[in-house]
C-alpha cells in the first residue's frame, strides 16, 4: 500500500504521485493562471497564466498534454532554483601549487543556528591536500586560496 494519492483529472484540477495543477482566477487581471505544487510543498514551484477557454469567459479545461507540459516546466524552475542555491553555497577556484593544479573549493552548510563553512583542496587526481572550517563570510579567491596553499593548508586564512 503507497501514500501517493489518487490521480485526478478535472478541468480545473489535474494530478498524479508528484504534482497537482490547479486552474485559478487570475488575482490581477480577468484571466486565469495556473498553480504547479510538488506533492510536500508549501508554495506552488509555479504559477503562470493560462488559457481562456473558447467562450473567452472561462478557463480552457487542464488535459494530459496540458499538464505534461507543465511539469516539465515546473520541473525545470526547480531545478534552475537547485542550481542557483548550490552556486550560492559552493564555489572553487583552481591554482596552480608546485607546478600542479589544484582545486580549492568551499562549502557553506546553510543551519537557522548558524552556517558553518568549509575549505578542501584537491590535486589533479582529486587526492585531498588540505580542508579547514573557514567562516560562511570568507571570500575565496585565488588569491586567498594562494595564501591557504602557501601556509601548507595548515590553518584556515584570514578574509581578505
Amino acid at each position: 500500500m503507497t501514500d501517493a494519492p489518487e490521480p485526478i483529472h478535472q478541468d480545473r484540477l489535474w494530478s498524479d504521485a508528484r504534482w497537482t495543477a490547479r486552474v485559478i482566477k487570475n488575482e490581477d487581471d480577468d484571466g486565469w493562471a495556473v498553480a504547479m505544487l510538488l506533492h510536500g510543498e508549501s508554495e506552488p514551484a509555479l504559477v503562470g497564466p493560462w488559457t481562456m477557454g473558447r467562450d473567452k469567459k472561462n478557463p480552457k479545461p487542464l488535459d494530459v498534454a496540458a499538464f505534461n507540459t507543465l511539469v516539465k516546466t515546473a520541473s525545470e524552475v526547480i531545478r534552475r532554483h537547485e542550481q542557483q542555491l548550490y552556486a550560492q553555497l559552493n564555489r572553487s577556484v583552481n591554482i596552480t601549487l608546485a607546478g600542479r593544479s589544484v582545486r580549492v573549493a568551499m562549502a557553506i552548510v546553510p543551519d537557522e543556528d548558524g552556517a558553518t563553512a568549509s575549505l578542501l583542496a584537491t590535486d589533479e587526481f582529486e587526492e585531498e591536500l588540505g580542508r579547514a572550517a573557514v567562516s560562511p563570510a570568507f571570500k575565496l579567491t585565488a588569491r586567498s586560496a594562494e595564501a591557504w596553499a602557501a601556509s601548507g593548508f595548515a590553518r584556515p586564512p584570514a578574509s581578505p
